[in-house]
């Protein structure tokens, strides 16, 4: 049962028998949402001198620094639509973001025939928590219930791979598959704690992690070991990086 509040609305919104067969189900894809974070209308070239305090005031979600920061990045998505992807067993086409500015759409599975199946709530994870703690019941959460004409309308875009091309990157991981999306997430942890030591700016970011993929070759993760030394790998490579100074644009 996913607690997160986007792969939590997902599993809601499918038929109860989706695992065996999404296209027998009608399922044509899985819409993920996404806040866009604190620098959705934010100038690219102003991106270059954000400071960690500003990447980590989130407008509507109250998370660690970490996370904060990858929702700034947008990597928090990429990393969310590897998770779908294995989750419900959807290949990448199939899997779409959609940026929804109020956060009151969690995510959205659309039909063949037309249909879109939606979760709504308050921005609050004890919805999800609550709803896989009490399945297939439903419990109360202390949530507040939520007021639509308070939030009066709901914005919808579509992501930016030009700001934010971590997102890119996490499918460009996809695709590649085996070992690739474990060089992702550790190049990714590595550049972040950079960035919120000061280390790098925050358009070095996705300029690391994508020259630790361009660094190091996919291997097929048939076993733990695989992925464990990928990580090691990875996050070496991202340290020298980080150390050396990345002047590429992404």
């Amino acid at each position: 049962l996913p607690i997160d509040s986007e792969h939590n609305a997902v599993f809601q919104c499918l038929p109860e028998n989706y695992a065996r067969d999404m296209d027998r189900q009608g399922v044509k894809r899985i819409l993920l949402t996404a806040s866009g974070g604190p620098f959705r209308t934010l100038e690219r070239e102003a991106l270059e001198r954000v400071t960690p305090e500003q990447a980590c005031a989130h407008p509507n979600w109250d998370m660690g620094r970490k996370i904060s920061v990858d929702s700034a990045t947008m990597m928090n998505k990429g990393l969310e639509v590897i998770e779908a992807h294995w989750l419900f067993d959807a290949a990448p086409e199939r899997i779409k973001v959609v940026v929804h500015p109020q956060s009151v759409i969690h995510s959205m599975v659309e039909y063949v025939d037309g249909s879109v199946l939606a979760q709504l709530g308050n921005p609050d994870m004890r919805t999800p928590i609550a709803h896989a703690l009490a399945w297939p019941e439903r419990i109360a959460s202390g949530v507040d219930s939520l007021n639509l004409f308070d939030v009066a309308h709901l914005d919808f875009e579509e992501p930016d791979l030009a700001r934010f091309p971590c997102l890119a990157l996490a499918f460009r991981a996809i695709e590649e598959g085996c070992s690739m999306p474990a060089i992702l997430n550790a190049a990714n942890e590595v550049a972040v704690a950079a960035f919120l030591s000061e280390r790098c700016s925050f358009l070095q970011i996705p300029q690391i992690i994508e020259e630790t993929m361009n660094t190091l070759q996919s291997e097929p993760a048939d076993d733990l070991g695989v992925l464990l030394d990928a990580d090691r790998r990875a996050r070496e490579t991202a340290e020298r990086l980080v150390q050396a100074g990345v002047t590429r644009t992404c």
